[in-house]
């Protein structure tokens, strides 16, 4: 049985994005449990996404179980704009639903990779991956498929976790041959696609350290 997971793009009213992440924390989570879910993290904007956004993931067994994954996670939760949702399914990572729980900088990436390319865009993250983690001290925490996408198309989610934007910037520069070859692999994803964009967030369920940061 493939483990179904749920991205929630969620508007609130202005102001009312910390209010609403807290409630989300304490009943949403309880909803989500009772129905046989879980919630996987909620995320603020940092750089790229508006302020009164919230990007939230839950998990759920089965596609049958998160077909209300919405409505149970929003149910009664005052100063709601608009949610936008997303079944997916895990490719390669994450290998359980242990949820994210470190602060840092999380980069949500989206990529549109046509269906004759998508072998070697997957050959190219996992063997990028090793490296990256250990020259940026990074996770990879998953790279999901969108459920119900044509067949020509691959669209997918990748979400890693850097200790900080110094770190981003770091990445972006290799130093050394191995490092270089780590940027070579993934730079070469980039000429495989269609489409990919980018934003950055902060983990507001971490339970290491909050983030205090006015970043809006």
């Amino acid at each position: 049985m493939t483990h179904i997971y749920v991205h929630h793009r969620i508007t609130t009213e202005p102001l009312q994005w910390q209010t609403t992440a807290e409630t989300l924390c304490h009943s949403g989570a309880q909803r989500l449990e009772a129905a046989g879910g879980a919630l996987y993290g909620i995320w603020r904007s940092q750089i790229g996404r508006p302020r009164d956004e919230l990007t939230v993931m839950t998990w759920w067994p089965g596609q049958e179980e998160a077909a209300t994954a919405s409505e149970l996670l929003l149910q009664g939760v005052e100063a709601i704009r608009d949610c936008q949702s997303q079944l997916m399914q895990p490719t390669v990572r994450p290998k359980s639903p242990e949820p994210p729980r470190r602060q840092g900088n999380y980069a949500f990436r989206w990529f549109d990779t046509p269906a004759p390319n998508w072998q070697e865009f997957l050959d190219l993250c996992v063997a990028a991956w090793p490296g990256f983690e250990a020259a940026y001290d990074s996770q990879v925490i998953g790279l999901w498929a969108f459920v119900g996408a044509a067949d020509t198309l691959r669209r997918t989610l990748l979400l890693t976790r850097r200790p900080n934007l110094a770190m981003w910037e770091r990445s972006k520069i290799p130093e050394g041959e191995a490092e270089t070859e780590v940027r070579r692999q993934l730079s070469r994803r980039y000429d495989l696609c269609d489409s990919t964009y980018v934003y950055t967030t902060t983990l507001l369920t971490a339970e290491d350290q909050p983030d205090a940061v006015r970043w809006a």
